[in-house]
């Protein structure tokens, strides 16, 4: 079953070439082989380590915490907690306003959030309404995390229509930011297990630019980058695709979870025709 979890099948597309302003079009990235992650020496959740913690910053109203916690759990196969939120003003963050935008810098909010890892996490990850830069240089960032120190960050401002103007729907918004904020933190704790930026599949691990190109990228891992994390945390491919259906239906992605469950039905059984 592990086998096919990680072959090729139509489920996956190879990663299209990219348009000017996408992300690679613009950063040069080689690309992590299998043996390269290993190489690498990622961190692994062990005994002692295997929770999975998140960590509100600031006002968070209109964010989906407890849905990303759930979504979180099944997508990792870990433990997940959220801790009490704690306020940007206690943090002592540099910040900026960018055309009447305040942002936060984020390599100083992992920092700070290093300093704040619980014994037992396997890491924590910082959810925030407020944007985010990651240098002077650079005009946003969506997220961002250590590969190597287990803490990471990620803003949902920029997912929400009003940040644009847009006025929409209630339920349309709220489903908007639901799913894109999934889509980040699955990519950024992705990152804290030690996963680069994946430049073979339309994968979760795509790096992304701008709002299209992470609109236009899954949910769900490739197969590579899924045989990145099994390793890591030695879960059953077929019963976390089982789980993962149960849950995008449980939060409105119905599309996701008709995918996933077409994916537990052939890695589970093998049978060809759950595959396109």
């Amino acid at each position: 079953a592990q086998s096919r979890a990680f072959s090729e099948t139509a489920d996956f597309r190879p990663i299209a070439t990219p348009q000017p302003g996408d992300w690679l079009a613009e950063h040069h990235e080689r690309g992590q082989s299998f043996e390269r992650f290993q190489r690498s020496s990622p961190n692994q959740p062990d005994n002692a380590r295997q929770t999975i913690y998140v960590q509100p910053l600031g006002a968070t109203e209109g964010a989906p915490l407890d849905a990303l916690t759930r979504f979180t759990a099944d997508y990792f196969q870990l433990p997940v907690k959220t801790l009490p939120t704690l306020s940007l003003e206690a943090l002592r963050v540099t910040e900026r306003d960018n055309d009447g935008v305040r942002q936060l810098l984020a390599p100083e909010l992992l920092t700070r959030l290093a300093e704040r890892l619980p014994d037992d996490a396997y890491c924590l990850i910082g959810v925030t309404m407020t944007d985010l830069y990651p240098d002077p240089e650079w005009n946003f960032v969506f997220g961002y995390a250590s590969l190597s120190e287990r803490v990471g960050v990620h803003s949902l401002a920029r997912y929400d229509p009003a940040f644009y103007g847009r006025d929409v729907s209630a339920p349309v918004r709220d489903a908007l930011v639901l799913e894109r904020g999934a889509k980040v933190m699955a990519h950024e704790l992705g990152h804290m297990f030690g996963m680069q930026h994946c430049v073979y599949y339309d994968c979760v691990m795509n790096g992304s630019n701008h709002l299209d190109e992470s609109d236009d990228k899954p949910m769900h891992l490739c197969p590579l980058c899924l045989r990145k994390l099994q390793a890591s945390v030695g879960f059953d491919p077929g019963a976390r695709y089982q789980r993962l259906g149960a849950r995008y239906e449980a939060l409105g992605l119905s599309r996701d979870a008709e995918w996933a469950r077409r994916r537990a039905a052939f890695v589970t059984t093998g049978d060809a025709s759950a595959a396109p």
